[in-house]
């Protein structure tokens, strides 16, 4: 089902006589639960014409490197295969995508976009609506519920956020059919970047190649079904109590392939309500209410990658202290390259580094440290950001911007004052050591074998 508040039409134009109706799949990289391309294929059918499927794959996407290309080469090239077995054309052009997508509606009847939060997604859809001479209609699929109808403004924390959340659930909470194209459009004659050896394929691009491929994760929805599930069979009943032990291995692995749209959250919180599990609504309420909270905030808010973004109340109580003397104090160079004198931070940094994901309950800690050991909370801020964004693979996403924003005060309340935090929650050694045995984590992270790829 395609409810009609997932759909945005982004200018004014009327349909009109093409040779295809074009889907420009950028947010939503897969076939599979995918509401922009189930609403492409009706649109299609109705207008008794074939579906093509545009990529645009940009050097320039903010602080994107060669490891998170690698990830989303690897996913594309199984959206390939998987619309070729459905007779729809996926064509791949190197350069920006709001100028690719130009070039390739001259011949649509109306283009079909999804929908990314981003400025630089938005900035895209925005440039393109005002120059195509056909509609350009935006479907919302990487969401339960669509973000302007969880809320029409940004939220203060979860608990403003839940609520208004989960009266609209049961509304959404509906599998997508899959629809059958009526026209082939595998026989086009359209000009597209050849995706099947991924290798080939980054060989050919300008990007930054400081940061190796991930031997932990490989893309592709394939891979992220595979996890979902391990995650059902062997760890959900126990997410709600060891989610927070990162020397144990009880978290879903699928942020990754969420962030490229990989999968939908549709599907896995489908598959994780059926279970009946005891870890389900623990996992909900992260898949749901903090996963759309973070949309929300990204949507809402257009300093979501600035210290700006931060509540007054936050800002107030760090510039209060950022004169408070520092026991340690690291460079950028020091903290990239974990050389610090806590073993569990750095073995988080490791983590990141090796494998392209830490730990959640860990990230929360490396975030929090990095306040304590830096110049000024703004220094800080940048400082998280900028590794974050680099190592991870679910970095540069409303779930990455949120997360490193949480860490210092975004969605939460203030704490009792003290040192360099001021009323910031704080996190120290010792509240690991309550928590879990971080010394395990230490040793497991150290096995990790470093990419070579």
């Amino acid at each position: 089902m395609i409810h009609g508040d997932r759909l945005k039409p982004l200018n004014r134009r009327t349909v009109r006589a093409g040779r295809y109706v074009l889907y420009w799949m950028q947010a939503s990289q897969r076939t599979e639960f995918n509401h922009a391309l189930e609403y492409a294929i009706l649109q299609a059918n109705e207008l008794g014409k074939p579906v093509v499927v545009y990529f645009g794959i940009t050097d320039k996407f903010p602080e994107a490197n060669q490891r998170h290309y690698y990830f989303m080469l690897e996913g594309l090239r199984e959206v390939a295969s998987s619309l070729e077995g459905r007779g729809i054309r996926l064509v791949v052009r190197h350069g920006s995508p709001e100028l690719g997508v130009i070039e390739l509606a001259r011949d649509a009847c109306l283009v079909v976009v999804d929908c990314g939060y981003l400025r630089v997604q938005k900035q895209w859809r925005s440039h393109a609506a005002e120059r195509l001479d056909c509609p350009l209609v935006q479907v919302e699929s990487d969401v339960i519920v669509p973000v302007e109808v969880a809320s029409g403004k940004e939220e203060y924390s979860a608990a403003t956020f839940r609520p208004r959340v989960g009266k609209q659930l049961s509304e959404y909470l509906v599998p997508v059919e899959e629809g059958v194209p009526k026209a082939d459009s595998l026989g086009l004659d359209l000009d597209s970047l050849d995706i099947s050896n991924v290798d080939d394929a980054i060989s050919r691009l300008d990007i930054d190649r400081s940061v190796k491929r991930s031997d932990a994760f490989r893309g592709g929805t394939s891979q992220a079904r595979m996890h979902l599930e391990a995650f059902l069979d062997r760890r959900l009943d126990r997410y709600d109590d060891l989610r927070n032990d990162p020397a144990q291995d009880y978290v879903s692995n699928l942020s990754p392939y969420l962030h490229f749209g990989q999968i939908s959250p549709l599907y896995i919180a489908l598959r994780v309500e059926e279970t009946g599990s005891p870890g389900r609504d623990a996992y909900l309420e992260e898949l749901i209410v903090r996963r759309e909270l973070s949309m929300n905030f990204v949507h809402y808010n257009r300093d979501y990658d600035s210290f700006r973004a931060l509540p007054e109340w936050a800002r107030r109580t760090l510039g209060e202290h950022s004169n408070d003397s520092r026991e340690y104090a690291y460079s950028l160079e020091e903290l990239e390259a974990s050389r610090t004198h806590d073993p569990y931070w750095n073995a988080a940094q490791d983590e990141m580094k090796l494998r392209g994901k830490m730990h959640g309950y860990m990230r929360m800690y490396w975030g929090k440290k990095i306040i304590e050991w830096t110049a000024s909370p703004e220094e800080a801020f940048s400082a998280a950001l900028y590794l974050n964004n680099k190592y991870e693979l679910d970095g540069r996403d409303p779930n990455g911007f949120t997360g490193v924003a949480w860490c210092f005060g975004k969605h939460d309340r203030p704490w009792a004052e003290r040192h360099i935090f001021g009323k910031i929650r704080y996190m120290n050694e010792g509240g690991l050591k309550r928590k879990f045995d971080p010394d395990q984590y230490v040793r497991k992270v150290g096995g990790l074998v470093p990419s070579q790829g």
